[in-house]
Order: structure tokens, then sequence, then C-alpha cells
């Protein structure tokens, strides 16, 4: 076989199994306690660290072809493989341009395919305008080249990918929702922060906290609200990408309670950052949208994650140029966005796994095995079976790492997280049985061009799930969970 990754702890549910992983052909073949009389082109012996599912980002802006100023696919991916990514799934909107047609999408996957260096897969995009101007007929050409879901803002993103009106996002959802793709919406109110972001301008707010202000938790919760209305009303499969706020959880938790086809993500500067001390810190380099919130928030989200209520995290890798986009711009006037697909899991590790806010099963779901599913990539990626890729991201659980701005492998060399200790990083990622980095071996060690566009395998729904604590007549805490079995495709 091509390679025997020897001693390797990999998940059982909550637990830690020492094996060794048989690979051939870019796919795992088998697990053996034992490789004796076994022969491989390689064996690599990592040395009983932890080794899980290739870890996926869901929600990404690599920003190439069009705006390589501010990053390029190449320097995106060597960052993403240094975090422990194996795939992610790029955003159709930051790029000119956008991806809204069966034209648009091959003209992104031409200009970016010899430059991948991690596996990727592509959202399909819809906007107002292909409402306005009678465009709804590119979906489907979309989804027959395998997109995994379809993107909608309800405020502007870039010039290339205008916003929907109400009655837009509700004609889009009708078209959607029939072929079973979930749709994904930035969920913030246009009016509202519009209004309030012309108001705290001319009030002569410049403190970077304003931003966060303009665009408070209402702007979220009236959207999302308007978000489980229209997917109530329509059938579609909703999908809240980066949310920010406790009234976000709160939101679709009660929704899924009530069968609404609804998840949501979060990222990794909602669960460990907040308005205040960040924005105040960092000033436009921690401005992003939807924008930070409080402590409260980072809480809500870390129950949201273990409850199931939050169904996965992905980064919103969105970076601007620092020189002519964030640099020397009001908090008004610079660009929202930061990089982030570098730091996703060892923040999850360092701050889930490691302090015990997320079991390891837990864990697995929400930095793989989820976003798979959810986008039918399932169990080609996100899973340790029998057939699927050798995708391995390789975890230290024990060592210690302080995030550097200077170090990062993006060319935006700017990030929030900066200073951040951390206890436990990914030091090996594999993709298709293929290191692509090695924090022992010189970093990157995997030419562009290796990465794969990976279409959609099937359409395919998770488990909608809950478990929350409440108490038995002894006044001790007891587990209940909901849990409705909802249909499970497959290759």
């Amino acid at each position: 076989m091509d390679l025997i990754l020897k001693n390797a702890h990999i998940p059982q549910g909550d637990r830690q199994v020492l094996t060794n992983v048989l690979v051939d052909q870019g796919t795992i073949v088998g697990f053996t306690n034992s490789i004796e009389g076994l022969e491989a082109d390689e064996v690599f012996d990592v040395q009983q660290k932890l080794v899980v599912p290739g870890c996926i980002d869901p929600h990404t802006h690599f920003m190439e072809p069009g705006f390589n100023h501010r990053d390029t696919f190449d320097a995106a991916g060597r960052s993403a493989a240094k975090g422990g990514l194996t795939s992610h799934i790029d955003m159709p909107c930051t790029t000119k341009p956008s991806v809204r047609s069966r034209e648009e999408f091959y003209e992104k996957l031409n200009s970016i395919k010899e430059k991948a260096v991690i596996d990727f897969a592509f959202w399909g995009g819809m906007t107002g305008e292909d409402v306005r101007e009678e465009k709804l007929h590119n979906i489907q050409p979309q989804i027959d080249e395998g997109v995994v879901a379809f993107k909608v803002y309800m405020t502007p993103s870039v010039p290339t990918f205008p916003p929907v009106s109400d009655a837009e996002m509700l004609e889009i959802f009708r078209h959607v929702a029939p072929t079973g793709l979930p749709i994904g919406v930035h969920a913030e109110n246009l009016d509202i922060c519009t209004f309030y972001s012309n108001k705290l301008e001319k009030e002569g707010r410049e403190d970077p906290v304003a931003w966060s202000e303009a665009r408070g938790v209402i702007a979220e919760k009236t959207a999302i609200e308007l978000i489980l209305s229209f997917a109530e009303e329509t059938d579609a499969r909703v999908h809240v990408v980066h949310m920010t706020s406790k009234k976000g959880v709160e939101l679709v938790r009660e929704a899924k309670k009530r069968g609404v086809k609804v998840t949501s993500e979060t990222c990794p500067q909602y669960l460990v950052l907040n308005a205040e001390e960040a924005m105040n810190k960092w000033g436009t380099f921690a401005k992003i949208a939807p924008p930070l919130r409080g402590k409260e928030d980072n809480e809500a989200f870390w129950q949201g994650l273990a409850d199931g209520t939050v169904d996965f995290v992905g980064t919103d890798h969105a970076p601007y140029n620092i020189e002519t986009e964030k640099k020397g711009s009001t908090i008004w006037t610079s660009f929202p966005g930061m990089p982030g697909v570098e730091q996703m899991v060892p923040i999850l590790v360092s701050e889930g796994l490691n302090k015990g806010r997320l079991s390891l099963s837990r864990f697995v779901e929400v930095t793989s095995r989820n976003a798979a599913i959810h986008y039918g990539l399932y169990p080609k990626k996100g899973a340790m079976e029998l057939g699927s890729d050798a995708d391995f991201t390789v975890i230290d659980l024990e060592r210690e790492y302080t995030i550097d701005k200077d170090n990062v492998l993006t060319d935006a060399k700017y990030t929030p997280f900066h200073g951040m200790e951390l206890k436990g990083i990914p030091v090996q990622t594999i993709v298709r049985g293929k290191t692509v980095y090695n924090a022992d071996d010189g970093g990157i060690v995997s030419e562009p061009g290796y990465g794969k566009y990976v279409e959609r395998q099937s359409i395919q729904h998770l488990t909608r799930e809950l478990k929350y604590e409440t108490e038995n007549t002894l006044g001790k805490p007891i587990k209940v969970q909901e849990k409705e079995k909802q249909s499970a495709g497959g290759i």
C-alpha cells in the first residue's frame, strides 16, 4: 500500500483507540493492531498523537480570481494546511466575477485549480439582481456542476454580488427548496445596519466599538426571524452562516424544536473574542461583518456547540489588504473581514477540546463530520471509514503555541488572535494520503495543484439533535436528549 500511519490514536466516540491506519491510492483501506509483514511505500509514526478525520472549513473567501491583492488561492491554501485543514468550501461572492452561473463557475475553477494546496468544494450563488433579471434558471446548472449550497446576502458584500430584498430572498427560497440543497444566509437586517451606521457616523463616533453598536444584535435577531419564517413558508433548508449572538442561538434552538429545517454555524472569533476588548485593541483589524459581540455571546456559542444548536464551525476567512483596505481607514470606511483558516482548529483544540467544553466526539462533529454530511461530501470527506479519502489532521494535544501575526502563511499578515496562547495544535495535515504540512519537517511540503475540486456526492441531512441538562427529583443533573432522525444520504 502507499502509506501506513503508525501508532495513531483515533477517535471512537469519546475514547481514543491506538491503531495503525492503512492507506492505498488515496483512500483508507484498513485498520490493524500490528503491521508486521505489511509493506508500504511510506510508514509514518505519529507517536500516539491524536489523529482525527481531516478538518473542514465550510466557509471561506479565498479572494481569487479578481482580488489577488488581498490574498491568493495558494497562499490561503498553505495557511489552511498549516491550520490542520484538509478541505474547504469556498464562497461565490468575493471573486470577480462572482459565481452565479455555470460559466462563472468554470471561470473560477479554471483560474485556481492549479493553485490549490488542499481539496476544495464550491458554494453556488444567487442575488437580488438574478431575481430582477429573471436568471433563476442558473440555479440548476450550478447544481449539475456539484455545488454544495447557495449563498444569499441580506447586506452588501461586493459590487459583483448584490444583496436581496425580502421578497427576492423569498423567491430564491421557493426556487432552491425543491432541489434539497441548503441556502446559507448572511443574516443582518440591511435597513437597521445602514440607518444606525449613518447615524453614529454623523454623530462623530469614530471609536471602533461603534461598528458593533451600529450593527447590533437586533439586526441579526430580526434577520434570523425572517429567515425562519421564509423557511417555514417554503420548506427550504436554511443555514445561518457566521452566527454571532446569544439571541441567535436561542432562536435557532427553538426553531429546531418545532421542526424547522434550520442549521447554523459560528466562527472562532465569536467563541473567544469580544467587541469591547478586541476592537479597542486592534481597531479596523478586528472589524468583521457581522461584528464581534460580548462575553455572554461567547459562552452561549460554546453551549450551543455542545448541545447541538450550533452544528459546526467555519472561519469566514476573508482577508483584506492591510495598506489599502485596513490601515489608515476609519472604522466606517475600512473593509470588514479577517483571515482565519490557520487559527480555527488550534483554537477549537485548545479552548474547546482541551478545556472540556467539547467532548472528543463533538469536536470531530463540529470540525469535520457535520459539515461533510450537511454539504453532501460524506463519507468521502469527514469520515475515517473504509473507502473514505485518507484525510487526517494529526494533533499534538500537549504542544503549546502562541499565535503570531507575522508568522501566518496567508498574504494578509494580521489577526486579532495575535498573542493568544494555546495548548494543543495540529502538527501534520494529510490529504488523500499525502502529507501537505508537517510542523516538524519544514512546514508546507506539498506543491500548489495537489488540491482537487470535490463535487457534491449526494444530498444529505444532519440528524436534528439537541442535548440539554435538567434536574431529577434528587436535584442532580441528568442528560435529556431530543432527537429526530432525518433522511441520511450516502455516496
